[in-house]
């Protein structure tokens, strides 16, 4: 506070002093306090009309939270039951499609028993073994060229080596001891073959 401050603020109480309060000259204290006491009741229900508004805006922002949560749980469940029927039920459609093929070696076993002509019966098989080459091919399945290849461990598992005479063969693949398949360009399972040393 300053010099000058002090000295205002010192004359203020001075004449305070000289001009004691008298009934005349007396402040409106009590007008004032009720002026006071009904803004400050302003202020109390604005407050309470502020807390009640917030306290409904929470609830309500409870209860949406609440079906939101339901909601997304239900959608979890939804697609994991989805997700299992998709995987239990993949094969269907490959299974469907496998069914004629099973049919007719059902035939087949039937008339094998009774079947004269053993040529027929081998040309029902080999119909059937056809049918079930070409319902592969349709799915995407091929089978891997072996015989006479270079060993492409990609592709083939060698199993053994055998000695052979021709130098050409030497390196090469000479017997499959069991097909390999590719099903579109992923390997199946790997040809497992004899290579000439």
């Amino acid at each position: 506070m300053s010099k000058k401050q002090k000295k205002e603020e010192l004359e203020q109480k001075m004449e305070n002093h000289q001009n004691p309060i008298t009934e005349e000259n007396k402040p409106d204290v009590e007008v004032k306090d009720e002026q006071v006491n009904q803004q400050v009741s302003d202020v109390e229900v604005q407050q309470e009309d502020k807390l009640a508004e917030l306290t409904a805006q929470l609830e309500e922002m409870k209860d949406k939270y609440l079906r939101l949560t339901a909601e997304f749980d239900n959608y979890r469940k939804r697609t994991l039951k989805e997700k299992t029927d998709i995987l239990k039920y993949a094969s269907e459609e490959v299974l469907k499609d496998i069914l004629p093929v099973i049919d007719d070696f059902d035939r087949a076993l039937k008339v094998i028993d009774t079947a004269n002509d053993l040529n027929a019966v081998k040309e029902g098989i080999s119909l059937i073994a056809n049918k079930f080459n070409d319902f592969l091919k349709s799915k995407g399945v091929k089978e891997i060229d072996a015989i006479g290849k270079d060993l492409d461990t990609d592709l083939h598992e060698a199993i053994t080596k055998i000695p052979v005479q021709d130098e050409d063969q030497k390196g090469k693949i000479v017997e499959v001891i069991q097909k390999g398949y590719l099903l579109h360009d992923k390997v199946m399972r790997f040809s497992k073959v004899v290579v000439g040393e």
